[in-house]
Order: C-alpha cells, then sequence, then structure tokens
C-alpha cells in the first residue's frame, strides 16, 4: 500500500520519504480530540502530503472538535467511524479511558491498522492484549509544544511492529518536532522529562519574572522578556551542539551577576528539586502503566 525510500541503512535512525501520490491516500485517525492530538495533527498536516479530507477526529462532545474543523478535518462523535475509515489510528484519550476505548473499537481493528497510543503508563503489553492478536501498535509519548511544531517525541514499537511501520510513523510525526525511537522502559521517564517538564520550565519561567517584578520591572515586561529568554536559551543549546554546563559556564564572568544568581539557586536546591521533580514524574507514569494492566 506504501511506497518506502530509506535514507540511512541504520534502524533506530532510518526514515522514510513522504511521497505525495501515495501519501495522499494515506487515513489519519484520532480516537481523542484533546491538545496532544490537536498538536500531532497539525504536525502532519503542515507537510502538505497528508490531505484535510483523509484525517478524521472523534471525540464523546463537540468541546474541542471546532479547532479542527477549520484545519479542514472531519470530526465525529464515534470512535467506530474513525477506525473503521483510517490505516493509522492515534489513540489519544486520557489512562484511565483506553481500557474501555479499545474494547469499544477492538473488533474494527484490521491487519492493515496501525495503531499509535499517546496514553501516558499504558504498557505495549497492555495494549496488544485489549487489541486483536497481531496488531501493529506503537507507543508514542509527545509533549504539549507539539501544537507549535517543537515538540519533544519518543516511541517504542510492540512486538508485531516492523522497521518499516516505525519509519511510517517517525516520518509522519517529524514536523511535530524532534523525534526517536528508543527501548520502551525509556517512555516513562520521557514523561517525567519532556511531558511533565514542560510545565517544570513554565514555572521557571514564571519565577523569573516574578523576580523581575519586584525588583520593579512591569509584569507584562517581565513575563514577556522571561518567555523570550527560556525561547532563546533553549535554541541555543539545542543549536549549539554543548553540554548546559558549558554555555552556563560561558554566560558567567569572575565576581559577576550570574555567579551570584547561581550561587543563590544553588543555595535553594533547584538543581536536585528538578532531578527529584524528574523523578517524582517518571514514578507517577509508571503506577499510571501498573493500574492500567491489573485494571480489567
Amino acid at each position: 500500500m506504501f511506497k518506502f525510500s530509506l535514507f540511512s541503512p541504520q534502524p533506530p535512525l532510518f526514515q522514510i520519504k513522504m511521497d505525495p501520490e501515495t501519501d495522499s491516500k494515506l487515513r489519519i485517525g484520532f480516537v481523542g480530540a484533546g491538545n496532544m492530538a490537536f498538536g500531532i495533527a497539525k504536525g502532519i498536516m503542515s507537510g502538505g502530503n497528508i490531505l484535510p479530507a483523509n484525517v478524521n477526529v472523534s471525540a464523546p462532545s463537540n468541546r474541542n472538535l471546532g479547532r479542527f474543523q477549520e484545519m479542514g478535518i472531519s470530526v465525529t462523535n464515534s470512535n467506530t467511524e474513525v477506525v473503521c475509515g483510517s490505516d493509522i489510528v492515534f489513540v489519544a484519550v486520557k489512562p484511565h479511558l483506553v481500557r474501555g476505548v479499545l474494547n469499544q473499537i477492538s473488533e474494527y481493528i484490521t491487519k492493515r491498522h496501525i495503531v499509535v497510543s499517546v496514553a501516558a503508563g499504558v504498557t505495549l503489553a497492555t495494549l496488544e492484549e485489549l487489541l486483536p492478536e497481531n496488531t501493529v501498535v506503537i507507543r508514542l509519548m509527545p509533549n504539549l509544544p507539539c501544537i507549535v511544531q517543537e515538540g519533544a517525541l519518543l516511541f517504542a514499537r510492540g512486538s508485531h511492529a516492523k522497521p518499516n511501520d516505525a519509519a511510517l510513523v517517525r516520518s509522519l510525526l517529524l514536523r511535530c518536532g524532534l523525534v526517536e525511537e528508543g527501548p520502551e522502559a525509556w517512555l516513562d521517564i520521557h514523561t517525567g522529562l519532556s511531558g511533565s517538564g514542560v510545565a517544570f520550565v513554565y514555572l521557571f519561567a514564571e519565577a523569573l519574572a516574578e523576580g523581575a517584578v519586584k525588583m520593579g520591572m512591569p509584569s507584562s515586561l517581565a513575563h514577556s522578556i522571561a518567555s523570550q529568554t527560556v525561547l532563546g536559551a533553549g535554541q541555543l543549546l539545542r543549536d549549539s551542539g554543548k553540554h548546559p554546563a558549558q554555555l552556563r559556564s560561558e554566560v558567567c564572568t569572575p565576581g559577576g551577576t550570574t555567579i551570584y544568581g547561581l550561587h543563590t539557586l544553588e543555595q535553594g536546591g533547584l538543581r536536585a528539586s528538578t532531578m527529584s521533580a524528574v523523578e517524582s514524574a517518571t514514578e507517577r507514569a509508571r503506577e499510571l502503566g501498573q493500574n492500567s494492566a491489573t485494571r480489567k
């Protein structure tokens, strides 16, 4: 059904070239209409190869469907309608809803489908147990910046997913941001690092701005500068290829303002608190996975 063009001989890194003729026929479905579904849909369609008419989204209410309609995407309240009309199905619902949703759509999943779950903590074993035998399953962990095509996405293949299945999903997601494949054990860590980490960055940005407000800067200006500071620092970190410690040292001068500020952050335990926050979020993701596996 699909034509693949492999650029790299190394399986973890290879990509497929999107073929406009075949990709225009690829049908994508989203069960769930939250922010993750919206961000992924925007990224997938931004390349122009996937036609809006071939994307369908379902949700139990119409509350979040309007923004998909604005992109020309078909919407419905029927999950089975989406599954029957799709080749790749993104299951983008809350973790506690996954079992019920998969029980509902399982009988409509065929050998042609690739099922991609974005539910935090729900393991590949649980997904494969709830779906028909030999179903191709991929577990994907995106994060909120997918909405602006600057996400960090990590995925793992199920036992029946082949390299070409992973390559197809990777190529669809490339415009959503950074896309990597790894073992499933890393996905919960990624949830703590990047999924929850986005909120940690927002908290830090808020604190930066409030510090400036405390020192006399107007709030609106302080928040604008704080957001640009986070954006610029992140882009420099990504594009320079340097270790964060190296970039940090380049900002510091002997006896200067930055080293005084860093000393205060160290006294407050910023580094240890951040590491513990990632650890806590990771452990919670693992708990969600254990709960989903035991819940019947």
